[in-house]
């Protein structure tokens, strides 16, 4: 049962109250000592992006020239400010989230949605490899260029198709709020360098299609 509950959303009602204050994060990147936290200089972008363990996702972005600062959180879900714990207890309906700031002058979202499916495998529902429960779940959320990832999910469902995978389970809408994670969490993979990173893409190429940066 318990097991169950871990693979199903809560409703707004059973989710966790969550608090008024936010986590506090390091005001610098660990990597490139950018800041954490905007507001962030002008013509800059974000998007938000779940594949799984945050950890290795935000190496994965942190690495890709033309992105600004990177940050992992929680989103998607309905409890405010949550804690890791109450997160993985799957009663705030988040998932492991890696904010993105990018120059649209340098790396296009059709450049991010590449890095996102690639990465990681967007057709196993609620987990992601050995890491099962609804925090593990594949999303994109985005304040801008929602159409252009709606279109590359179906390009890339056709490559998937063709090689026998599943159906992409991949949550794409609006962004909503992101809840910055406890600070041992930002950048860990650089701090821990040998920690546990759980990606594991498909395989599968992802052609890229302009996507109006």
């Amino acid at each position: 049962m318990a097991f169950q509950l871990k693979l199903r959303l809560p409703t707004a009602e059973r989710a966790l109250p969550g608090r008024a204050e936010a986590m506090p994060v390091p005001a610098e990147h660990f990597v490139n000592g950018h800041p954490l936290v905007g507001p962030y200089p002008d013509g800059l972008r974000q998007a938000f992006f779940g594949m799984g363990c945050f950890w290795g996702a935000e190496r994965l972005f942190w690495q890709t020239k033309g992105v600004f600062t990177t940050a992992v959180g929680y989103a998607g879900g309905f409890t405010a400010n949550p804690t890791y714990e109450e997160v993985c207890s799957g009663l705030t309906g988040h998932t492991e989230a890696v904010l993105v700031v990018h120059d649209p002058q340098e790396v296009g979202l059709d450049e991010l949605l590449k890095v996102f499916w690639e990465g990681h495998d967007p057709t196993q529902g609620m987990r992601q490899g050995n890491d099962v429960g609804t925090q593990y779940r594949s999303a994109i959320y985005l304040n801008d260029g929602l159409e252009a990832a709606l279109a590359s999910r179906g390009r890339y469902q056709e490559a998937l198709t063709a090689v026998g995978y599943g159906a992409i389970t991949t949550e794409i809408k609006a962004a909503p709020p992101f809840y910055y994670a406890e600070a041992h969490h930002q950048q860990y993979l650089a701090k821990v360098p040998n920690g546990y990173c759980g990606l594991g893409g498909t395989g599968v190429a992802c052609s890229r299609v302009a996507a109006g940066g």
